[in-house]
This record gives structure tokens, sequence and C-alpha cells, in this order.
């Protein structure tokens, strides 16, 4: 596994498209995997995430195979900065994760539920728009997450930005997708170390292939 950050330069047109299309994105993200060949559909899941820091516009990508970013004609010259990719083996994280541990974390989730009428056996996911609605969807999925994250009330996260994802599916026949999205920053503790490692590299909740789901840890504040 790998943990890429590339910087995405905000003020090109070419970037701006992306940033308004998760669709796009995605495909842009995914051209990073072109140099495998015939081999670019077996490479697995990709997660990819797209941060605003006080010092640049940034894309996470979490992957099986190691991506080119820097491809011609790849995403970042078409819309970052070339040279800013950074990979290194995700491996530095997987590995020394232990119950107990204290963690920083963010999560941009699309935090849904299930509703089930008298027609359909099956839920229909319907998201969830309220902050408290938000919030519960990811204090309910912490257990099978492998960390703890408070009890209501007293949880150990915010939600710090949210929004709404409107743009055109053009697979599967054109339609339009909407994706309400919610990023989650706080800290964790480690209660299952293996459950944790699958949300890491598997993604957190429906939407992935559109910005949402990768799970990230950073060194928790003193």
């Amino acid at each position: 596994m790998y943990l890429t950050r590339s910087e995405i330069d905000p003020t090109r047109r070419s970037a701006r498209k992306l940033l308004g299309s998760p669709q796009a994105m995605h495909a842009a993200v995914l051209g990073g995997f072109d140099h495998l060949g015939a081999d670019s559909g077996s490479r697995g899941r990709v997660l990819w995430r797209v941060d605003q820091t006080a010092e640049a516009l940034v894309v996470y990508v979490v992957s099986e195979a190691e991506p080119d970013l820097d491809t011609p004609g790849g995403l970042l010259e078409q819309a970052g900065r070339p040279g800013t990719q950074k990979t290194r083996p995700y491996s530095r994280v997987l590995d020394q994760l232990e119950p107990g541990q204290r963690w920083a974390f963010r999560l941009r989730g699309n935090p849904v539920k299930s509703v089930r009428d008298d027609s359909s056996q099956r839920g229909q996911r319907v998201a969830r728009l309220g902050i408290a609605g938000q919030t519960e969807w990811l204090t309910r999925k912490a257990e099978r997450l492998g960390i703890d994250v408070g009890e209501p009330e007293t949880e150990t996260f915010a939600i710090t930005r949210r929004g709404v994802d409107q743009f055109i599916r053009a697979t599967g026949g054109r339609r339009t997708v909407t994706i309400a999205w919610a990023q989650f920053d706080g800290t964790l503790e480690v209660r299952d170390a293996d459950l944790l490692r699958q949300a890491l590299t598997n993604g957190v909740g429906p939407a992935k292939g559109y910005g949402c789901g990768l799970l990230t840890l950073a060194k928790a504040p003193r």
C-alpha cells in the first residue's frame, strides 16, 4: 500500500473543472496508474481526497500500486503543480498500529442512512444532512472501524467542513448524482488495530469513487 500527496493549483481553469466534478477528478486520479499498462485494471482499491490546507490545495491518494500523477497528461500536468508528488509506503503507519494508541484523524465521509419502504425488500440510502445526524453516523460506525471517538455529547471530533456536490454522471447512463459530504477532524483511540487497518486501506462508507471514505491519521496533539 502507498500514501501519496500532491498539490493542486486552483488558479488553473482545468483544476477548477476537476474540482467541480468528483467524477472527473476520480478519472484523473486513476490516470496515475496508466503506467501499469495491461495491469491497470487490477490496480485494486484507490481512495482519494482533496484537502484545503493553510498552504495549499492537496490531493491524497491511498492505493495498492504506486501511482505516477506526474505522467504526461496526468493529474499534475492538467491541474496541479508538477513535481509535488510525494509517495511513501503506507506500512509505516499500518504496521505500528496498536490498541490504546491515540491519533489525530481526518475523514471526508458521505453520511447516509438506510430507509426501507413497503415496496422494497432492500433499504434505500438517504443522505444525512444535519450536523447531528452526520455526527451520529460516525459515532455509530466507530466500533466497526476499530476506534473509539467518545460517546454522544462527548465526541472527540468535530465536523469542520460540509457540502453537497452535484454533477452529471456520464457512465452507465447520464444522470445527476448528488453527494452530501462532511469532513470530520479530531482524535481517536485504537481499539482493534486490524479493523482500523481495514478502514484505512478499504475506506469508510459509500461514495469512495467520488472523494469520500479516505481516513488518514497523524500524530495526536500532546
